[in-house]
């Protein structure tokens, strides 16, 4: 089956229907009934194979329905999800180091080559103890639930929440939001939440899911997440947040992993990944006469085993925003910064130097998702602009190479079935540049209930694409995207 732009024209028309004001649903005196539709028409273009399909288009739908009822000691949630996979290309596929072209292909290939899937399971279910021994400053929640490492606390101030939202969120672990289908963690997640301090602990086993359409079981991974978040107001002017953070990470499914040994190396390891990650980030926002300014760090380094292999890896993000009070109309943030992942210098050393991303969304920090934070190297600039309180103009550019020539490129988010490694691995041929990414999207919000985004991205492909991609190294995505809540 194959989606034409004259669906995407069918979903904005609408726009006035399902913009209408919508009441909460109460079930009784404690019990609200939510719930959300997202549809989204992916056009994709991926760099041009010897054989194969690189350019199609597919409509990816995710139906939730919520009941949560909220009380003084005890909180409770039942969600479900469907997703609703239309079109998936069949074709997509390429041989050798060529792969799978784009997010559509790892969609056909997730569910059994099928061109349409869908599926219902829990995507929620927990319970939520509050007031622990007397203390409403602590809670306990069991069961089913979603999680996003750095969003432990809410900021007070606006700037900073959008920083932490944007360039903060689920880099490590998160429910993978931008897939169709998500990521769900079964466990337990307890929190201490003093005034100036936060406390958070979990123990979960991620869910199926993300690109397979069956989101009910588990797959022999887990974590244990703790960390203590603190805000920090100096005067009236300037106001942060830091976060120190540590993660244990087990893998013991029997698959073969991606990294940068020979195919018989690899398929003659199938010991488990253990690694500790240990970093934190701080934020810092500065109210100026000509303006505001604002610094990012995120830094983490890795120890523990990567099967046969001992592994050593770490990351650092630093980068810096600025919002000048001249054109007010547009209100203008600009931001600019370097990321480093580390890669692997040698594939016959005994040691595995590949920072290892767990379990993240990948997507808000790569919107066109051809790269992750794996063996990667980005300079990035980006400009936000908001011609009206319920739009948002946003261009991003990203000029990446390896960190490691020695090392692979990575495509992917975390383990997702039993029986494969949950990220794709590719080899530059030796060479460290990648791709020059530029992309531009318009968010509307119509209300609380309603909005839409439009996204553009085009990859300039470099020589170790180029390597993989001969007869063209140049890729494209474009979507539509709507989103009703009730």
């Amino acid at each position: 089956m194959r989606l034409s732009f004259r669906v995407a024209v069918l979903m904005a028309g609408c726009l006035p229907l399902f913009g209408q004001a919508v009441e909460p649903i109460k079930l009784g005196e404690t019990v609200v009934l939510s719930g959300s539709v997202r549809s989204r028409l992916e056009s994709w273009g991926w760099f041009t194979p010897n054989t194969g399909n690189p350019n199609y288009s597919f409509l990816g739908n995710h139906i939730r329905l919520n009941l949560t009822h909220t009380g003084k000691a005890l909180d409770w949630t039942f969600e479900l999800a469907a997703p609703v996979l239309l079109g998936m290309p069949k074709d997509a596929v390429g041989t050798g180091a060529q792969g799978q072209f784009g997010l559509g292909a790892g969609y056909n290939v997730a569910n059994d080559r099928n061109e349409n899937a869908a599926q219902i399971f829990p995507k929620q279910v927990f319970v939520r103890f509050k007031n622990l021994a007397g203390s409403n400053a602590s809670s306990l929640r069991v069961g089913r639930f979603e999680f996003q490492d750095g969003s432990e606390v809410t900021a007070k101030d606006p700037s900073i929440g959008t920083i932490k939202r944007d360039r903060v969120h689920q880099r490590l672990i998160g429910p993978f939001v931008f897939t169709h289908v998500m990521r769900s963690f079964d466990g337990a997640h307890f929190v201490y939440n003093k005034p100036k301090i936060n406390y958070t602990l979990i123990g979960a086993f991620p869910t199926r899911g993300v690109l397979q359409v069956d989101g009910w079981g588990w797959m022999k991974t887990g974590f244990i997440y703790a960390s203590a978040t603190g805000q920090v107001q100096s005067g009236k002017n300037n106001t942060g947040e830091w976060r120190l953070f540590g993660i244990y990470y087990d893998d013991w499914r029997q698959v073969v992993k991606g990294d940068n040994r020979t195919a018989a190396a690899r398929a003659a390891d199938l010991g488990s990944i253990r690694i500790g990650t240990y970093g934190g980030h701080y934020v810092h926002l500065t109210q100026t006469s000509v303006g505001a300014f604002d610094v990012l760090g995120i830094g983490a380094v890795q120890f523990g085993s990567w099967g046969a292999l001992d592994h050593r890896a770490g990351m650092v993000n630093v980068e810096a925003g600025y919002q000048p009070k001249i054109l007010p109309g547009l209100k203008p943030w600009v931001r600019a910064g370097y990321y480093f992942g580390s890669g692997d210098k040698d594939s016959t050393d005994g040691k595995h130097g590949t920072f290892f991303q767990i379990l993240p969304t990948p997507r808000p920090y790569a919107r066109f998702p051809f790269f992750n934070m794996m063996n990667n190297e980005d300079r990035f600039t980006m400009l936000t602009l908001r011609p009206h309180k319920q739009v948002v103009l946003k261009s991003e550019q990203h000029f990446l190479r390896l960190s490691n020539r020695n090392d692979l490129w990575y495509i992917g988010g975390g383990a997702f079935q039993p029986w494969t490694f949950g990220y794709q691995s590719r080899s530059g041929g030796g060479a460290r540049s990648l791709a020059n990414l530029y992309d531009m999207s318009v968010d509307v919000t119509l209300n609380a209930h309603f909005a839409t985004t439009l996204y553009y991205g085009y990859a300039d492909g470099k020589a170790a694409i180029r390597a993989i991609y001969p007869r063209g190294r140049v890729g494209h995505l474009g979507y539509l995207e709507v989103n009703y809540k009730f």
